[in-house]
């Protein structure tokens, strides 16, 4: 068993055997899950990918001529990768470095990558950005331009999302960059069905948290038991998708037994919502000074352009 197995297992039972059940939302990233994403991103109901990538590929020539050329870009959760051409045509970086949780559709991506782009040194790692990240040598020494798109940020609590943009930070080094989407607040209508298509993608893409459960730590559990639900948790401005008991239920994972009544769930992701102050704060809280915010002309996405501040003494 690897140490991301390890973490997995670990994770799992912590959060079944927690008082509000829940599993963090990186694991719902194997190969399936990415995979699933990636046909969530082409959906007509999730405006996120079209709405930022159209925001990118407009704005991409500004954020060239502010950060300059020669940078070496750091994607955080890489998955497909499927923005990234649109940046890295624009600022002709030194080298390029993808991380992402799933290493399979890491190294796909990258292949894929680097058929497009022959002379640029990929440099894929294989490792879950939420925790402490070495990058490779190579780009040490680089001024570097970190890449963060998909508002994958709002999938964080605020304390989390501070804590993240600060580890950034110190893995990019002073005078560094950071350029990151965020989904703005918007009607709870367009939100829920971004979340709950009509194809039932995204239910797919939850109930495989479960599907990977039996296959990588022993489960037992009854997919049928449960459904996928996203609700709106306005006290919070974010969507909320968890997996709810249709029934009674009890299983095991990794020997351990556990039982759920009908109506209980577990809790697998949220997508926070912000508005143009919560962002600039988040970032301030984490030492990033924003230098350039773009939104699309309807105000659904933001993109931020941010620049690492150095450490201060006092207010």
């Amino acid at each position: 068993m690897t140490v991301s197995d390890n973490a997995f297992r670990d994770d799992v039972l912590a959060g079944l055997s927690a008082p509000i059940r829940a599993v963090p939302a990186r694991w719902l990233y194997d190969r399936r899950g990415s995979e699933l994403f990636e046909r969530i991103t082409q959906l007509p109901e999730y405006y996120p990918t079209r709405t930022e990538t159209a925001l990118l590929t407009a704005i991409v020539g500004e954020v060239a001529a502010i950060v300059g050329a020669g940078e070496a870009v750091v994607e955080f959760g890489s998955g497909s990768s499927a923005k990234t051409p649109i940046l890295l045509d624009a600022v002709a970086p030194s080298a390029y470095v993808p991380i992402d949780i799933s290493g399979d559709f890491l190294r796909l991506s990258a292949a894929g990558l680097k058929r497009q782009f022959p002379t640029l040194p990929i440099l894929p790692v294989e490792a879950d950005f939420m925790r402490p990240i070495v990058l490779p040598e190579q780009v040490r020494g680089a001024h570097k331009l970190g890449f963060f798109p998909g508002s994958t940020i709002g999938n964080m609590v605020a304390r989390t999302a501070v804590d993240l943009l600060r580890a950034m930070k110190d893995t990019l080094g002073s005078g560094s960059w950071l350029l990151i989407g965020m989904d703005r607040i918007k009607d709870v209508a367009t939100l829920i069905a971004a979340y709950d298509d009509s194809e039932g993608v995204t239910a797919e893409f939850n109930l495989n948290l479960l599907h990977r459960i039996n296959r990588e730590l022993d489960g037992t559990i009854d997919i049928s038991a449960f459904r996928h639900r996203a609700i709106w948790r306005d006290s919070h401005a974010r969507i909320e998708m968890h997996l709810e008991a249709v029934r009674d239920t009890s299983f095991t994972v990794a020997g351990r037994a556990f039982a759920m009544r009908a109506g209980e769930t577990i809790h697998t992701e949220n997508s926070h919502k912000y508005g143009h102050r919560d962002a600039r704060l988040l970032l301030l809280a984490a030492g990033w000074g924003v230098v350039r915010e773009w939104t699309d002309p309807d105000d659904k996405f933001a993109i931020l352009l941010a620049e690492a501040e150095a450490p201060r003494f006092a207010p």
